[in-house]
């Protein structure tokens, strides 16, 4: 190819960085075999991929500056290349459509720009094609019970692609999300950030979107809206009555007796001490006792006697 790669740009030696992009950007998208078809537009495509891919690169382009094609391509002494200067011979990969494809991020590159000079007409691809969003980006979030009873804020930071001003370069930034857990949610609730995932110059950003899942409790199960409450007791106790102590999410102490004889399936419910409803918090689901009976390991033949008096019930 031609020996100024600056001229072939239409950019002047003192050109920013800034402007060999611009200048690349309105250039291959002008000659790119896909939407022009006279005679020499492929040369010239192929050639803007070389002197871009030299030109973009600093230390590519500290040799060319100094030393010209013929020190870029011939090699100088390593000495040279101690101020950062490209000292191995370079050699074009030849495939100005990766070129290409790196420059605008994508493999449709012509999604959504336009130039000034001429509408964009490539092959099936009209003008005015509509950005694809990304596919959403999923991650669980970990929420005690108490969370979800309560309520509560977590803010989750986030590293994510953000395009740059000058529209070509993009860089890695922090963000903080931050999410207003409500009372009541449960499992399999999601939290959607619309379009926060990775910016790109071809694409919508993804949604991220978080995912409740409910770490277990030491006392309680959760059953939709119902807590549900295992308490052990003896075998004297499921048949003479007794008093269950249940501490409750929000700190209280509930003294429950349970006057009826406990069966393996006996379940006492105490109305409106579990978890609030999520459209309504005022409203809550139920506490549900079930009850795990420790039945005695052996009994001596005095005892089992007793206990065989005690069950004969007579008219």
């Amino acid at each position: 190819m031609g020996s100024d790669y600056y001229e072939t740009l239409e950019v002047n030696r003192n050109a920013t960085d800034t402007d060999i992009k611009k200048a690349y950007r309105r250039l291959a998208l002008k000659f790119h075999p896909s939407s022009n078809r006279e005679p020499g537009s492929t040369e010239k495509f192929s050639q803007l991929g070389e002197a871009y891919d030299v030109l973009s690169d600093p230390r590519k382009k500290a040799t060319y500056d100094k030393f010209g094609v013929e020190g870029l391509k011939g090699g100088i002494p390593p000495e040279y290349g101690s101020g950062g200067a490209w000292s191995s011979k370079y050699v074009y990969h030849g495939n100005p459509d990766k070129t290409f494809r790196q420059f605008f991020g994508g493999d449709n590159p012509f999604a959504d720009f336009y130039t000034n000079d001429v509408p964009l007409q490539f092959g099936g691809l009209q003008p005015g094609v509509v950005k694809v969003q990304d596919s959403p980006i999923e991650r669980d979030l970990h929420l005690s019970l108490d969370d979800l009873f309560h309520g509560c804020m977590k803010k989750i930071k986030i590293s994510r692609r953000v395009m740059n001003e000058d529209g070509f370069t993009s860089s890695i930034k922090d963000k903080i999300l931050t999410i207003d857990v409500k009372p009541g949610w449960k499992e399999g609730t999601r939290i959607i950030f619309s379009k926060e995932g990775d910016q790109g110059p071809n694409s919508i950003p993804a949604d991220i979107v978080f995912i409740v899942r409910q770490k277990s409790h030491p006392l309680f199960v959760r059953q939709h809206n119902d807590l549900i409450y295992t308490a052990q007791i003896s075998l004297e106790m499921a048949l003479t009555g007794f008093s269950v102590d249940v501490e409750t999410l929000d700190g209280r102490l509930l003294s429950i007796p349970i006057n009826d004889i406990v069966h393996l399936a006996y379940k006492k419910v105490v109305t409106g001490e579990g978890m609030p409803q999520s459209q309504d918090p005022s409203q809550r689901g139920n506490l549900i006792i079930t009850f795990d009976i420790q039945f005695p390991e052996k009994l001596s033949a005095e005892r089992k006697y007793l206990i065989k008096q005690a069950l004969v019930f007579k008219d």
